[in-house]
């Protein structure tokens, strides 16, 4: 690695610690660097607190360092509009850095070059595209937000050797080991929002809630948005997933008074059929890229897991495999029965670990 490489990594281990709390913002990380030492270090705070460029600079004033000549390094471009806190742009101009170095430019329309541009202009050298890659995988939901409209969408599945989520009898707890289940609660935690469908809610009754993370730094966790798909709205007023309130149903059909009772429950109901009679789910993506979610985590059963894919919904599959055959039962997704290879959907294999006795295979379709 270069000494620039170095010093941006450091910043992406930073950004790191933003990854579970600065949503919808990017997680950002910033290291400022003076004389061959690092002066002062952050990362992005839960919305409305202080973006990684400014925890930074009250970090190396906090300990006494003056920053004017420094070098900033920065895990995205710094932004030059003002949402909730004012452009970190203008406080570097204003702190008198001479250099800043940024690992990637700020996809979102509000900054798109122009944070460069305000530093630029104010004789402050720019550099852009060390450990970009890197970068973007941090922040993947944000980028393919800014970009595209909708979250990133990450199904998750925890199945046999062998493809079965479940006996043929439903029972399927548990298939994989507590290490495995604790750390799909770590990729709940990342996620803005969780999405399952109805026949889980009525089959499982499950909280979809983060149980078992804790960070010390941050110890009120967020909780995701849960969101379910129940095109005929008939999901029980008691379910376990709507205690607490803020959820967000998916439906097809009308029903006043049903919308009502769960509304007053602290649940919303937002109607979005397509022309088959069922939720629309592109458009169910595109509503909750409006309510900027970065990350949508999936975790429901074979049928809605196959209609999310067939309409090109699913970015990425999280598949954690067991050392165990269960024989016939239930498998992970309810599609048709190909009569030419030729037609197999294909993925590419981004990440295989081995999570306690199981393995947690990340596999994207693009």
């Amino acid at each position: 690695m270069t000494p620039a490489e170095l010093l941006m990594s450091q910043a992406l281990q930073l950004a790191e610690n933003g990854q579970l709390s600065s949503a919808p913002n990017p997680a950002v990380g910033c290291v400022i660097v003076k004389d061959g030492q690092i002066i002062g270090s952050g990362f992005t705070q839960p919305p409305g607190g202080n973006h990684a460029e400014i925890q930074a600079l009250q970090d190396a004033a906090a300990k006494g360092h003056d920053v004017r000549g420094a070098t900033v390094y920065v895990t995205l471009e710094p932004c030059s509009h003002f949402g909730r806190t004012p452009p970190c742009a203008d406080a570097l101009v204003r702190a008198g850095v001479a250099k800043v170095v940024a690992a990637m430019d700020d996809p979102n329309p509000l900054v798109a070059g122009q944070g460069k541009a305000r530093l630029q202009a104010a004789g402050i050298a720019v550099e852009s595209g060390v450990l970009a890659a890197q970068a973007r995988e941090l922040n993947i939901g944000f980028f393919t937000r800014m970009q595209t409209g909708k979250p990133w969408v990450r199904l998750k599945v925890a199945a046999s050797l062998d493809g079965k989520t479940a006996l043929h009898n439903g029972q399927s707890q548990w298939i994989t080991s507590q290490a495995a289940r604790d750390d799909g609660h770590m990729w709940r935690a990342r996620a803005g929002a969780i999405l399952t469908g109805i026949g889980t809610v009525k089959e499982d009754n499950p909280q979809l809630t983060v149980r078992t993370v804790q960070l010390a730094w941050q110890p009120l966790l967020r909780q995701p948005l849960r969101v379910i798909v129940d095109s005929k709205l008939s999901i029980s007023p008691d379910a376990k997933i709507l205690v607490g309130g803020g959820n967000l149903i998916f439906c097809a059909t009308v029903d006043a008074e049903k919308q009502a009772l769960l509304e007053q429950q602290g649940a919303e109901v937002v109607v979005l059929p397509n022309a088959g009679g069922k939720v629309d789910l592109p458009q169910v993506m595109l509503e909750l890229g409006k309510r900027q979610i970065n990350e949508l985590h999936v975790e429901a059963g074979s049928k809605l897991n196959a209609s999310l894919i067939r309409e090109h919904c699913v970015d990425e599959l999280l598949v954690y495999l067991a050392p165990s055959i269960l024989g016939d039962g239930r498998g992970m997704f309810s599609l048709p029965a190909l009569e030419n290879l030729q037609d197999k959907l294909t993925l590419k294999f981004h990440q295989i670990k081995q999570i306690g006795e199981d393995l947690r295979i990340l596999a994207r379709f693009h």
